[in-house]
């Protein structure tokens, strides 16, 4: 490779290394290598080297019949030199960044020298022209990772394209046959994630927060899980295999680094920006900083040990310029500090699912994409009386959000819908049952004909007309004499648009939600008995006028 792929300004993502710690692990090492010297011609001079060998024989056990170890291969020098080579030159890397920011096939390579120690000695004219040499291939780092994924996608499957990356790619042996990660190919969705966030604009991921994302795949065998703002996701299964997608602008923007690298290889059609899509309602997620995801991640490891609903902090988390924002997100999910006490943060839940998820995602959902206002207890309190829920009832909450009203419902009658996976992870946390899924969809597949419910409780989102078109699903899905009770802008009491039914509409509320200051009302109507039922024909025809 003759020519550098610059990916913009590279010194902000190394930590820089000051010239006199590299000479003080210098004079470390040289003095280390001189006791191992004057050890070695200790241990085998003449004059002990027989009361050596009284040692080894006296002190091996059983083991002196079946032994190999003498005194001249236990103090042999090239061997004790080349392991304190190798542990300096780990130690060498450790102190930059440049590791943890290799491609995988480099720090395999780095890896193995270290581990068989070959690598070369640790001497002055060798450490600094070859770190320095590593800290400057920054910019071509990110190259080497689009290579390597592309070179580590599995070649047994036909999903992978051998002319560029699609945006279904698969890598093979994520884990092995014990379940445990396979270091070196899972290395290749953190390279993919990493230049993922070069393309955000993001910080780079450590490998501790990809390490989270992939043990939530294997919590959740068989189903994709979301990381990155929805630019990629990945699914991993028994068989040790891991399936990623990705965004199609991600896939084209790695292709375009692929054709700079073998501008002779990858088709044109690989190189094309995707067209746009129409506009649809999109269902946004907002990154947060891996810094952040550092310490939720610290937080999670201590929820393994933690009893009680409970998130404990330590003093390097307090004092981190990011511990405002990692409280704020777990505020977000029904967290609050403790009183008097900034190390504990209490849920009225069991937060570990939740925690999981916000980590192995890395994002929250955007509250106006996912049109997520809660509901005040007093309003929800409000709604479900209204409902007036029997013993015998089966209930549905089709925008469930957080609980809110679902917490207020009989748990064992109730079928919630949620549309962010977030929301969907504190709602199980709370005991409730949960379909994510998008509401319109759900009660439009296949299954929906099966799915009939005595009452609905509902909080649907308002924008763009959403709010009527749940409402009319979810009124599909009332068996006769069924009841619905929906919290509603006021703008639409005077409205109409369920034919053949008496609608009553509560007094206006004002001032009930902390993240908007909309005007709401109840809504209540009832099904009428199978005799007089309200058909799907009649609701789809006053759809048309009201769009007319």
């Amino acid at each position: 490779m003759t020519e550098v792929f610059d990916a913009g300004e590279s010194n902000q993502f190394f930590a820089p290394v000051t010239s006199d710690v590299f000479d003080s692990l210098l004079g470390q090492y040289n003095a280390t290598r001189a006791r191992i010297i004057e050890l070695a011609e200790f241990a085998t001079g003449n004059q002990y080297r027989s009361a050596m060998s009284c040692f080894i024989e006296g002190n091996a056990g059983d083991e002196r019949f079946h032994r190999s170890l003498y005194v001249d291969k236990l103090f042999g020098v090239d061997g004790a030199i080349a392991a304190l080579n190798a542990t300096y030159w780990s130690k060498a890397l450790a102190l930059t960044d440049v590791r943890e920011m290799m491609p995988q096939a480099r720090r395999n390579e780095w890896d193995k020298s270290i581990r068989e120690r070959t690598t070369p000695d640790f001497t002055e004219d060798a450490v600094r022209p070859t770190l320095i040499g590593l800290l400057n291939s920054r910019q071509q780092f990110l190259a080497e990772k689009v290579d390597g994924i592309f070179r580590g996608l599995s070649g047994e499957h036909v999903t992978n394209a051998p002319e560029g990356f699609g945006k279904r790619m698969i890598i093979a042996r994520i884990r092995d046959c014990y379940g445990y990660v396979t270091e070196s190919r899972a290395g290749l969705i953190h390279d993919l994630r990493c230049v993922i966030a070069r393309f955000m604009g993001r910080d780079e991921p450590r490998r501790s927060v990809t390490s989270e994302l992939l043990d939530e795949c294997n919590y959740q065998t068989g189903k994709w899980v979301s990381a990155d703002g929805g630019a990629l996701r990945v699914r991993t299964y028994k068989n040790g295999n891991g399936h990623m997608e990705v965004h199609p602008d991600m896939a084209w923007r790695l292709n375009m680094i692929l054709a700079h690298l073998y501008p002779a290889a990858i088709p044109t059609e690989f190189r094309q920006k995707p067209a746009r899509r129409p506009k649809e309602f999109p269902a946004i997620v907002r990154p947060l900083p891996f810094a952040v995801l550092e310490i939720l991640s610290r937080c999670l490891y201590r929820r393994r040990h933690a009893k009680g609903n409970e998130v404990s902090f330590e003093a390097e988390d307090l004092k981190s310029p990011h511990f405002a924002e990692t409280r704020q997100a777990l505020e977000s999910v029904g967290g609050t500090m403790r009183d008097g006490n900034r190390y504990f943060m209490d849920f009225d839940y069991p937060p570990g699912l939740v925690l999981r998820e916000i980590v192995a995602t890395g994002c929250l959902p955007d509250r106006v994409s996912f049109q997520f206002h809660q509901t005040s207890e007093a309003l929800a309190s409000d709604a479900v009386d209204w409902a007036d829920i029997a013993d015998t009832d089966s209930v549905l909450e089709p925008s469930a959000g957080q609980g809110a009203i679902a917490a207020l419902l009989p748990a064992n009658r109730l079928q919630c819908v949620e549309l962010s996976a977030l929301h969907c992870a504190v709602l199980k946390a709370r005991g409730l049952k949960v379909d994510q899924a998008d509401f319109i969809q759900w009660a439009t597949d296949a299954a929906a004909a099966d799915r009939t419910f005595n009452v609905v409780v509902m909080n649907p989102p308002f924008a763009d007309g959403r709010a009527q078109l749940h409402v009319e699903h979810a009124f599909r899905l009332l068996a006769p004499g069924g009841r619905l009770v929906a919290v509603l802008p006021a703008s639409m009491r005077s409205k109409q648009f369920l034919p053949g039914v008496s609608v009553e509409w509560s007094r206006v509320y004002s001032q009930e939600f902390k993240t908007t200051d909309v005007s709401v009302t109840l809504m209540y109507v009832k099904r009428p008995a199978a005799s007089a039922a309200v058909t799907d024909m009649q609701i789809e025809s006053a759809e048309l006028v009201s769009v007319l």
